[in-house]
């Protein structure tokens, strides 16, 4: 038995699909597929992703070997194959596929029910290759729902931030760090998702998202960390010591204008920020020039951050900013347990309501923000809508009458803008040139048309 090649992008599709091109209608010769977020948690999405599953995989050549070993599997499976349909794309296509894939600029925010993208073909002899890359290519909610996410909890932190700091602009950008590396189900999605919130924030834990990002989105370093400690920096030195640990990390990472972070409950919170933090080593961080972040990481999250700011303004004090709220001195907190959008929520509230500026909190989340999301988060659905058979058009939906939230557009579909709105317009064509579209070729037989920085993709919102 043969280890099965990974690079083989056949295989990369649901079992079902390779029975479709039996199933279209006689004479079928175009598919038009599209995707759209139906609805879901947030009002809109912020595409993001296509670019890395483009480049990553539908840039890929299919060989004759690749056809043979999907054959071999996919008959074995109990599912009739393409054989000839794949040989062609090999002989007549060199192996390049033959579709044209459409889309908004990644990073665009389009409201729910729109056409994010579409897919089509260029042979027409092949049309089922639209349906086959449904899998593939819908896997693209990933890490769009996971920017779309972010950049909402980007708007509450922002919020709070011009309410109650004169630093709201230099603060954003590091104030959601993400924690979300170890608790994703796959390196990818680590790489992926990581880079999808880095549309938003700078600030990331996750290294696999700076590979993707400069293997992918030309950004040379993606995001940025700070020195921090874990449980077993501290308590390796033994209860005892607890303040031997902290000394420690002082010595090693306070220099002028630094920035680093201590988790402080290993044993008693409480006591490590009024003792340990806020007498014996105060004199040594204060001399120091650099700030201190206390994260406590147990217990209720909004009560253990108002423990640690009213704890540390009551030991290192605060100055009182132009809009009338408390700034700590020397010191911040960032809450890394328990984050999602309703404990931030919840957190602000408690530290704006207790006269703090939310400048003095940060947020590290983790599981909520890479891996507590799927494809109904914003109800993703990728569907045809159009086709030509025996040379005419036909529009392609479904109603269905149990759920009528589920019917499928219709028509070639394109995105504009009309009267300051989003609109997806429907064509009963293929004939047409999409007048004032905003959606671009990023794709077709096998090349990637579009190739954008991650800057350009953070600026468009």
């Amino acid at each position: 038995m043969t280890t099965l090649n990974d690079a083989n992008i056949i295989l990369d599709t649901d079992s079902y699909k390779s029975s479709h091109f039996l199933q279209y209608p006689p004479h079928t010769t175009r598919l038009f597929s599209y995707l759209e977020s139906r609805g879901g948690r947030y009002p809109a999405t912020r595409f993001f992703g296509l670019q890395y599953i483009l480049k990553r995989y539908l840039s890929v050549r299919v060989t004759a070997d690749m056809v043979e070993e999907a054959r071999e599997v996919i008959e074995a499976h109990g599912e009739p194959f393409p054989y000839d349909g794949w040989m062609r794309v090999v002989t007549a296509h060199g192996g390049r596929l033959p579709l044209e894939v459409r889309a908004v600029p990644e990073g665009t925010l389009v409201p729910n029910h729109n056409v994010l993208m579409s897919v089509t073909n260029t042979d027409p002899e092949l049309p089922w290759l639209v349906g086959w890359f449904e899998t593939m290519l819908m896997r693209v909610w990933y890490p769009t729902t996971v920017a779309t996410q972010s950049y909402y909890l980007k708007q509450i932190i922002r919020e709070a931030l011009e309410q109650t700091s004169d630093r709201a602009a230099e603060e954003l950008p590091f104030k959601l760090h993400d924690f979300g590396s170890r608790g994703v189900s796959s390196r990818e999605s680590a790489g992926l998702g990581g880079l999808a919130h880095l549309t938003n924030f700078m600030g990331s834990d996750t290294l696999e998202a700076l590979r993707t990002g400069r293997n992918y989105y030309g950004a040379p370093v993606a995001g940025f960390s700070i020195p921090a400690a874990e449980h077993s920096t501290v308590t390796s030195w033994g209860k005892e010591h607890e303040v031997e640990a902290y000394r420690n990390l002082v010595n090693t990472f306070a220099k002028p204008g630094a920035v680093f972070a201590v988790v402080s409950d290993s044993y008693d919170l409480k006591y490590a920020i009024n003792v340990h933090w806020g007498e014996t080593l105060r004199a040594l961080i204060e001399a120091s020039g650099a700030t201190l972040v206390v994260r406590p990481d147990s217990g209720e999250p909004a009560a253990m951050v108002r423990l640690a700011v009213r704890a540390l303004d009551a030991k290192f004090g605060s100055e009182l900013n132009s809009k009338g709220f408390k700034v700590l001195r020397h010191v911040r907190v960032i809450q890394g347990d328990g984050i999602d959008e309703e404990s931030i929520r919840e957190i602000l509230q408690t530290v704006i309501g207790d006269g703090f500026s939310a400048e003095n909190v940060g947020f590290g989340m983790g599981g909520a923000l890479l891996q507590q999301v799927n494809r109904d988060t914003q109800r993703f659905a990728y569907k045809a809508s159009a086709g030509l058979i025996d040379g005419e058009y036909r529009g392609i939906y479904k109603d269905p009458v149990t759920d009528p939230g589920k019917r499928s557009k219709d028509g070639v579909l394109d995105l504009v803008m009309e009267n300051g709105r989003y609109v997806t317009k429907a064509y009963k064509t293929f004939d047409t040139d999409f007048p004032g579209s905003l959606m671009r070729t990023v794709y077709r037989d096998g090349e990637l048309l579009v190739d954008e920085t991650l800057e350009e993709v953070r600026g468009r919102v």
